[in-house]
Order: structure tokens, then sequence, then C-alpha cells
């Protein structure tokens, strides 16, 4: 079977029509939209790289005024590179996708591990050796890839529960608040002990896995043991958001963990305020966003805006003129006022850094932790004639004041990457009224792109970035129970 699956595949023929659709529509958004536009010469060259990839006996090559594909230093096409350089994206674009496809389609007849590879892995490769040389989160994404990540935007298909090996089987170890589990009454330590009537010992959690998946709306069965009693619970799946906001009150202040940016996070984080300060307000609010890889921005807008009242939270910027934006607060301050820290590391990330960034711009948070990670470039997605998907960085985010996010990061007030001692000096000099943090945040808001590579590093080298540490709480709490060292950090941050 698998020679036979071989030979057809050998023998297949190229789709060039299908391919040339593809590669028209990823073109023209990338010569329109993408951040740096590239001469259309160098991403058919780029391009055809990708076919060395699967098979180096490949070689693009550009001689004078002529582009040309060698297998072997054999040439098996040609192309003149001035046609493919009109003035209008979409024309150029058509005629890159032409002379593409005839590179590929010639290709594809003298490589047989070329044909092995398959069509998808072709344009793949392609798109793989254009990013490499454009951004590093530009990339082309696979119709089976595309069917995934639309799942995941959109929410997981769930129970609302999470099953681990404990002891001698299987048990609940987390239930999500108003989720399927938890509306029919299940809770955390039960014990799985079959689904639709299977079996499962403490070696099956893959089984146990597989069996509680499965489509949205339909429904599964489970025995459950508690109390030495088994009963049996019917659920029906549904999309379950993910929970990236939970929230403690602890020392008389409201500690706040955002663990990502979902559909749902700015209603999630304004539940946890309003509980928060329903009864007795706290002293303050620390915003926890260690580790947080980002998300989506119009919530990292949001999630900020629950802390301001006007003023400007970010602005994007990009060639595009829909890339463009300035993005106002216009909400009410559910911390109604209350002294508020922002806990950061190196793994903070894209729209948490939007809201750090923020929140100390706006002189509303002092942020405490090591410099974050910089990714502050902005991507959209577009979906293609195969049902895959092209993800195109498109514009760039800017501060207030006008210092770019990406490559720079935020940098905190107070430093806790350098260790206990600086940490000790940098809040006993906000409790002065100094911070040894100053010089550094007053240079980097005079920073604009592109900015050499040589001054980011000595701007982050004044907290460089690390991994999130308990000396961060500590700091956090310190300031919130000093007002004229918080009041400090606020008028450094943001002066």
């Amino acid at each position: 079977m698998a020679a036979g699956q071989a030979r057809a595949q050998d023998a297949a023929p190229f789709p060039r029509q299908a391919v040339e659709r593809v590669l028209a529509e990823s073109l023209q958004l990338l010569l329109e939209r993408h951040l740096d536009r590239p001469a259309p010469a160098d991403l058919a060259l780029w391009s055809l790289r990708g076919l060395g990839v699967i098979d180096p006996r490949f070689e693009p090559l550009r001689r004078g005024a002529e582009l040309r594909l060698t297998v072997e230093d054999q040439p098996i096409a040609a192309t003149p590179l001035a046609p493919l350089a009109p003035r209008e994206p979409a024309a150029a674009a058509a005629a890159l996708a032409t002379a593409l496809g005839a590179f590929y389609e010639a290709g594809w007849r003298a490589s047989p591990t070329l044909r092995r590879a398959g069509v998808e892995r072709v344009i793949a490769s392609g798109f793989e050796e254009v990013f490499n040389h454009l951004d590093p989160y530009s990339r082309y994404v696979t119709p089976a890839e595309a069917r995934t990540a639309r799942e995941r935007r959109v929410g997981q298909v769930g129970l609302g529960l999470r099953i681990a090996v404990q002891r001698d089987g299987l048990a609940v170890v987390s239930v999500a608040p108003g989720g399927p589990a938890a509306l029919a009454g299940i809770r955390t330590g039960d014990r799985l002990l079959a689904v639709e009537d299977r079996p499962l010992g403490p070696r099956d959690p893959g089984l146990a896995a597989s069996l509680l998946e499965g489509p949205d709306g339909t429904s599964v069965r489970l025995t459950l043991l508690r109390a030495g009693r088994a009963r049996e619970v019917t659920l029906l799946r549904e999309l379950m958001p993910p929970l990236t906001v939970t929230a403690e009150r602890r020392d008389e202040i409201l500690w706040v963990r955002l663990s990502g940016f979902s559909a749902l996070t700015e209603r999630q984080l304004t539940a946890a305020l309003v509980d928060g300060f329903a009864d007795r307000p706290p002293r303050g609010v620390v915003l926890d966003l260690r580790a947080n890889r980002g998300g989506l921005l119009t919530q990292a807008v949001a999630v900020a805006d629950a802390f301001l009242t006007e003023g400007e939270v970010a602005r994007t910027q990009g060639r595009h003129p829909d890339a463009s934006r300035r993005y106002e607060a216009s909400g009410r301050d559910l911390a109604q006022g209350r002294p508020v820290v922002v806990l950061v590391d190196g793994r903070t990330a894209s729209a948490a850094e939007i809201v750090a960034m923020a929140l100390s711009e706006r002189r509303r948070a002092a942020v405490v932790g090591s410099a974050t990670q910089g990714k502050g470039l902005i991507q959209l997605i577009a979906p293609l004639p195969n049902e895959g998907e092209i993800m195109l960085t498109w514009s760039q985010v800017l501060a207030p004041s006008g210092w770019p996010l990406h490559g720079l990061g935020v940098l905190p007030v107070v430093c806790t990457s350098l260790g206990p001692e600086i940490l000790a000096a940098g809040l006993a000099g906000l409790g002065a009224g100094t911070t040894p943090m100053a010089a550094a945040l007053d240079r980097k808001r005079t920073v604009r792109a592109p900015v050499p590579a040589a001054e980011a590093a000595a701007l982050r080298g004044a907290c460089p970035p690390a991994e999130g540490r308990a000396a961060d709480r500590a700091a956090a709490r310190a300031l919130i129970e000093n007002p004229s060292a918080y009041a400090a950090a606020l008028a450094t941050m943001g002066r």
C-alpha cells in the first residue's frame, strides 16, 4: 500500500492554478500590508530557496536581470525580473504568483523528493524562507493547522474539568466555574471510574482524555466515586473559554493574576475587581502579568481601560492605513483610585506588555520586576483559497509618548532581577524620592523606531529580563504600604 501511494504521488500532476491563487492572495497581502515592503524580486528568490530546503539539489540564482532555477547546475526554468515589479501590489503579486507557479511546476516534475513532500509542504517551505528574511512572527499556516488554530481562538470544546493520576486511580483535579462539570455537581477529588462504561485505572490518562474529548454539543457519561458511593453523570460538551483571571485577597491587598488575554479576559477581570471592592475596598491591587505571553490586542486595551478613565492607552503604526490606530480609554477606574502595582518578568510579552506600558505611562501603576520580552509587533490573520491562512506582521505598538515596544519591552521602576541589594536600594530610593531606574526610564522615553540593537541592549541591561521571583510580590507589597514610595514610583514611570 505504501509503495502504491508513493507511485501515485510521484505521478500526480502539479495543481498549478490552485497554487497560484494561494500565492497571489498571500503575496498581495504581503506587499500591501507587511510592516516592511520587500522588493518583489527578493520575494521570488527567497521563495525558490524553499525548494532547496526540501531537495538540496535545487539552487535559485539571480543572474543580472534574470531569475533561474537549477538542479545540479542544470537550469530548468528562468524568468526576467523586470515584469515582477509593477507599481501596484495586486499586479506585482499576480506576476510573482505566475512566475513562482511555473518554477514550482518545473521543480515538481524534476524532483521525486518534492512530489513526495506534497504541495502544501512546497508552499509552506517557500513562505518559511520568505519570512526568515522579514520577521519572526509572520508565517504561512497550512489548512490543517488553520482548522486547529481557529478552534483554539474560538474556545476549547470540553467539559470544564481536568483529570490527573492520583495514587491508585484517576481523579478530578480542577473544575471550571460555571462549566458543565461544575453545574452537574462534580467536585475536585472525585474519582473517575469509567467513561461510557469503559473502566479506567491509573495507567489510562491518555485513554480518559480521548474518551472525554468530543465535538461541541455532544454528550458523554461519566462514572464517578465520592465518599465510597458511585454515581453516573451525563455532561454536554460545550465551548469552554479559558479562565485567564484568578484573584485572592491577602494582607488587605487584592492579588489578581492574568495568565493570558482571551476573548473573555476583560469580563473576568471586571468581575474580579467588582467582587474584590464590593464590601471593603482593599488597600491596593497587584496585577500579576509574569509569564503572560499575551493574546488579543483588543483585550489588552480593555484590561488597561478597567483602570483608566481617559487618555491614550496605546497606538499602532504600519504602512497600510488600517494598521495605524490610537486606542483611547473610556471606562471607569474599577480599582477606585487605590494603588496599583503591575508585576512583570522576562516572559511577559505582547498584550501583557501593552497593559504594563499603558498603566505605567499614564501613571496609574508602578511596574515591578524585570525588563519584559519586547514583543511589540501586531499580526493580522487572513484566510486563503486553500483554507489555509497567512499571518502577517503589519504594525508595531508605540507607547503614548512615542517609544516603540518592540525590542525594548517595558522597564520596571523597581528592579528585582539584579539581586536583593539593588532591590533594597531601589525601594529605599523611592522612599526618599529617587530611584536607580530613573535615568534608564527617561532615556527610553526619548527613543524612536527603528531602535539600534546596541541602544536596546543598553536600556534593557538596566534591569535584565529574568523569571519572576518571590521578591516581586514583596516589593509590590512594600510599595502599597508606603504611599510616598508609591507616589515617587508613579512620577518616575510617567514623567
